[in-house]
């Protein structure tokens, strides 16, 4: 791979020469593997100055970015971050111009992507906000499902006080398909693709040619397959990421994570990830169409190490394994194919015949610590399971639960399933101590990192958990 162009340098600004110099050195080590994507997203380069990529750009760079461009008439704005972080991109942003914010884009409606915008409304000049028309019908939805959202991220992130927002800048302009906003010397074209979202946009600058691509690329296996969220939409996803790197963009701007700098890293980059995208869809559908159950899909299909071995397709977010299952409710419904899963005995019920058969609780809770010193997690857990939906206060039992689902959590690459079996672990601790989730999940230093609201996605290898304060959410 060839070394390419270094974007060109800043006019003026504090220290931005050296500053920018600094992060495109640490974003060439991460593109050769050789970095990781730790400093990016616990915020190290982020600041009360944006990073000057181009005379006309400037990036945040925190655990969701945000991008600038100086029109010659007026800021526009992609993507406004989080709400916590909003007064420090504010005063980053306004270090960078004092031109009034003429419009803001949001790739799609998810909360750290989204809740910036207050300083900017405030100003004596309140921007047009541009969006896909799904993204109102998002923000909607969040706000009936708030305590919902609430549970299932309290669970992922560890934060157990976290309160899901009720409150959005809603769109003022939005569109369906595609868009073409110009402000003064620059064109943004505003792309609609479905793929981690159904709201999703991607902005093409052809002037400077910069591709902001929002979450459809964010340095990890894509999100496409989050066991606790809305459907999402990988077919689709592969041919927008296609799309995207047919443009001859020579930097890309994403949504999580580092820049990406020269046109042939950016069609790679781009073109692998649909690839990997591509092969969860055709071998999935393949099984499928063999008439197999979801159990024999899910162990079938194979992602080839020569993509997840990419430094931007590492799966530390979401994995390979819950694409699948995604897939399968997105084209066969919810029916895994086991009849007894259909109208199902309640599961406390089932758990009680089992322990029952098998001499009681405390042997399947023996059995389960046999096949945990065996390495045989998986199975570990289905028996601990069982055991603790038998005898939900028995200690000695939720002691095992908790043994099990701490040394699963602990070698997990995902934060996804990181975070449930963490989660799950400080449960049944929480039995045996006789305290809360909330005491059990501080008692690790990462755990209290993330219970304080510091929570990280995507992190390296799993053992830096710490990440932008709030930022997570998503």
């Amino acid at each position: 791979m060839s070394t390419p162009p270094a974007p060109e340098p800043p006019s003026d600004g504090p220290d931005l020469t050296g500053r920018s110099s600094d992060y495109l050195a640490y974003a060439e080590r991460v593109w050769h593997g050789t970095a990781d994507l730790d400093d990016h997203l616990t915020g190290v380069y982020s600041g009360d100055h944006l990073i000057r990529l181009r005379e006309q750009v400037g990036f945040f760079p925190g655990f969701a970015n945000s991008v600038v461009f100086d029109s010659g008439d007026g800021l526009v704005l992609v993507d406004s971050g989080d709400v916590l972080s909003a007064a420090q991109r504010h005063a980053a942003v306004r270090n960078f111009s004092t031109a009034r914010v003429a419009a803001a884009v949001l790739t799609h409606g998810h909360v750290d992507h989204v809740g910036g915008l207050g300083p900017f409304d405030a100003e004596e000049h309140r921007p047009e906000v541009f969006a896909h028309e799904a993204v109102a019908a998002r923000f909607d939805r969040y706000r009936r499902t708030d305590g919902y959202n609430s549970w299932i991220n309290r669970r992922q992130f560890g934060v157990p006080w976290l309160d899901w927002p009720t409150e959005y800048r809603y769109p003022d302009t939005t569109y369906r398909t595609r868009r073409s906003l110009r402000q003064g010397s620059l064109t943004f074209e505003l792309v609609h693709a479905r793929g981690e979202t159904d709201d999703h946009t991607y902005v093409w600058v052809p002037e400077l040619g910069v591709l902001c691509t929002g979450d459809l690329f964010i340095w990890n296996t894509p999100n496409a397959g989050n066991p606790q969220k809305a459907q999402r939409y990988p077919e689709e996803w592969a041919a927008a990421l296609r799309a995207m790197a047919g443009l001859g963009a020579d930097l890309l701007l994403p949504g999580h994570g580092i820049p990406i700098v020269g046109a042939g890293r950016v069609r790679e980059a781009l073109t692998d990830t649909a690839d990997l995208l591509q092969t969860l869809c055709d071998q999935t559908r393949d099984l499928m169409n063999q008439g197999l159950r979801l159990d024999e899909v899910v162990r079938r299909v194979r992602v080839p190490d020569t993509l997840l071995d990419k430094p931007y397709l590492r799966p530390a977010y979401d994995e390979p394994e819950f694409v699948v299952r995604n897939l399968w409710r997105l084209w066969g419904g919810w029916y895994d194919q086991n009849p007894a899963h259909l109208k199902p005995a309640p599961e406390a019920a089932v758990a009680a015949e089992l322990a029952a058969a098998a001499g009681g609780a405390h042997v399947l809770a023996a059995r389960a610590a046999e096949l945990l010193a065996g390495g045989r997690l998986r199975l570990a857990a289905h028996l601990a399971e069982t055991a603790a939906l038998a005898a939900p206060g028995d200690k000695e039992v939720a002691r095992v639960r908790a043994e099990v689902y701490g040394r699963r959590a602990g070698r997990e690459t995902s934060t996804m399933a990181r975070g449930i079996f963490a989660w799950a672990a400080a449960e049944s601790s929480a039995v045996v101590e006789g305290t809360d989730v909330a005491t059990e999940l501080a008692r690790t230093p990462q755990g209290a990192s993330r219970a304080a609201g510091r929570v990280g996605v995507g992190l390296g290898d799993g053992t830096a958990e710490t990440g932008a304060a709030g930022g997570a959410v998503r």
